[in-house]
């Protein structure tokens, strides 16, 4: 008998683990999913980026920026139009798996890029938009015009992110194979501060998220314009979550439909040379 109360409440405990994934609302209830969360207590908190100009970027109390605004139209059309509130919470390369996982946040749109290995710890709605990875370097720099200039060259290595893996590996995983040498960095605002110092010789990432550097540095950098990789951009969830990847996927797709994700991408990214954005939706990767 003791052992089956045992079995008993360690059955329950788990229960109440996974009832308590989503968090509890303003009124104490907890949720299985965060579709369920946002139309139930109107309330979501969600990781972005918040050191990334026109992506993510804290200015005054909330971070504003590409990703900012298409995390604000998808939680609309999960909510069914009604107003939610929205608690951001910084959410960096490192830290966004942990994040999902353990609960800190509930959704996170953060230049997220899905990848095979990233879909075994989370579920991924989207892609929303598809990046490709290119370079930046400083604005005097003649030595490094394509990719495989890198070699030799000191690139940066963001903490948590892949970027560096395709310069430096071969495939699956990396994809140019170069002998680059990498330079650590909490983030890509360290990196591109050790750019600009003239630590390093090359910032290689999503050209989104280049551009939006390069644009706030005001001339001081140039981006390639050689992308040389699909990175697509992926809304993140905990793993298992699939009712609520199905509903963003039909949110993301009513977004592209409607006109709305063209004109955020005009709005952060039109007019800088040498980008090109996408013009039309990306097929969904299907949830998991």
């Amino acid at each position: 008998m003791h052992m089956r109360r045992t079995g008993a409440v360690l059955s329950i405990a788990a229960l109440a683990a996974g009832l308590a994934a989503c968090g509890g609302g303003s009124g104490g209830q907890t949720y299985t999913t965060v579709v369920d969360k946002i139309t139930g207590a109107s309330e979501v908190v969600v990781g972005t980026k918040w050191d990334q100009p026109s992506l993510g970027l804290k200015v005054g109390n909330e971070p504003e920026g590409f990703d900012v605004d298409v995390a604000k139209a998808v939680i609309k059309e999960l909510a069914g139009g009604k107003d939610v509130n929205i608690t951001w919470k910084e959410s960096a390369s490192s830290n966004r798996e942990p994040f999902l996982q353990n609960g800190t946040v509930d959704i996170v749109f953060a230049t997220y890029s899905i990848t095979e290995e990233r879909k075994g710890k989370v579920t991924f709605g989207g892609p929303y938009v598809v990046a490709h990875q290119d370079v930046m370097v400083r604005k005097d720099d003649t030595s490094i015009n394509t990719p495989q200039d890198l070699k030799g060259k000191k690139i940066c290595k963001a903490a948590g992110s892949n970027s560096y893996k395709r310069i430096t590996d071969p495939p699956p995983d990396g994809e140019l194979d170069i002998d680059a040498t990498t330079v650590d960095a909490a983030n890509y605002s360290e990196c591109v501060q050790k750019l600009n110092g003239s630590n390093l010789d090359a910032v290689t990432t999503d050209d989104l998220i280049l551009a939006g550097f390069a644009k706030q540095a005001g001339g001081n950098f140039k981006v390639l314009g050689q992308g040389f990789t699909d990175e697509k951009y992926g809304i993140g969830l905990k793993k298992g979550d699939t009712k609520t990847c199905e509903a963003v996927n039909t949110a993301v797709k009513k977004l592209w439909d409607n006109g709305t994700m063209k004109q955020l991408l005009d709005k952060w990214f039109g007019g800088i040379q040498g980008l090109q954005v996408s013009t039309t939706a990306p097929p969904a990767e299907g949830c998991s």
